[in-house]
């Protein structure tokens, strides 16, 4: 009874031990997110101070480096929008189709070798995708559209499409593949065809997950730093088209993190001004999957 007793003590420490290291990692994450958003918030309002919220909003120029200095970031917006969107057009009908296939149609064994060795596209390293978008993508484009830049938001968009169609597809079709075979057998039973099972009866049950999947590749194609930095240009124009020279907002960062601009001047706090903007829109594109993925659950469940 005694070794019994002192066994449950045991275990019980160790238990609590456990719950106390997982509170403590938690705690850890809700700091670090906590600091960026401080480091953020603190060094744009020194900005602000100087440059009115107004016209950093609406001014349609983005010159903090020129004599004539201006601070719109419409142009570093518009810039990232448009390679996003370039990359969403390009992976989730390739992402989503690859992941209907391999949960539909594929046979386990082709399942099985194809997606890992699909989800390698996400460990190429970024800086290789770029240099890929700039020396054979543009080149390859110019072919067949004779006024392409040599840095222009649709290299760098259409790479950037390569690069999220493992996410799109890899958790797509995880999504795909946790719908019960119940839906399924009971579509097979009133006569629908393959195709009929997958897109209307498998692909709705599933919508959560794939908006969830999109919505990470969107996130993951905002928060791109080295493709557009090296292949879409450096030229802050507000400006939807897809064949000139654009910048990002994660180009911008990365232009004024070099070393040049003295630190505690207004040009080195527009890096924390750009930060919390892309933080803003990353922030609201999660709480837009958030909401969605709740939304598709009450609707299925």
């Amino acid at each position: 009874m005694i070794q019994s007793s002192q066994n449950k003590s045991i275990r019980k420490l160790k238990e609590k031990l456990i719950e106390r290291l997982l509170f403590l990692c938690s705690l850890f994450s809700v700091f670090t997110t906590a600091s960026i958003i401080y480091i953020l918030v603190s060094e744009s309002i020194g900005f602000f101070k100087v440059v009115p919220v107004f016209d950093f909003l609406t001014d349609t120029q983005w010159t903090p480096l020129f004599t004539i200095k201006h601070f719109g970031i419409l142009p570093l917006l518009s810039g990232t929008l448009l390679t996003t969107l370039i990359a969403v057009l390009v992976a989730v009908p390739l992402g989503l189709t690859a992941a209907v296939y391999l949960s539909e149609y594929a046979s386990s064994k082709f399942r099985n070798t194809v997606k890992p060795a699909m989800e390698i596209l996400a460990a190429i390293p970024t800086v290789v995708y770029g240099y890929f978008a700039l020396l054979f993508i543009t080149p390859f484009l110019k072919k067949f559209i004779p006024g392409l830049a040599g840095f222009n938001a649709l290299s760098a968009g259409f790479v950037m499409g390569i690069m999220i169609i493992p996410l799109v597809a890899s958790l797509s079709e995880d999504a795909l593949h946790a719908v019960p075979n119940g839906l399924r057998e009971g579509a097979y039973a009133l006569g629908s065809q393959k195709i009929q099972v997958a897109f209307w009866i498998v692909l709705p049950a599933a919508l959560s997950g794939i908006t969830a999947s999109i919505i990470l590749a969107v996130s993951r194609a905002v928060g791109e730093t080295m493709i557009v930095a090296i292949a879409a240009g450096q030229q802050p124009t507000l400006t939807f088209n897809p064949l000139v020279p654009i910048e990002t907002i994660t180009a911008y960062i990365v232009q004024i993190s070099l070393g040049d601009t003295p630190h505690g001047t207004l040009e080195y706090q527009t890096i924390f001004v750009c930060g919390l903007t892309l933080f803003l829109l990353t922030f609201g594109l999660n709480v837009i999957s958030f909401k969605l993925k709740r939304r598709f659950q009450e609707i299925y469940e």
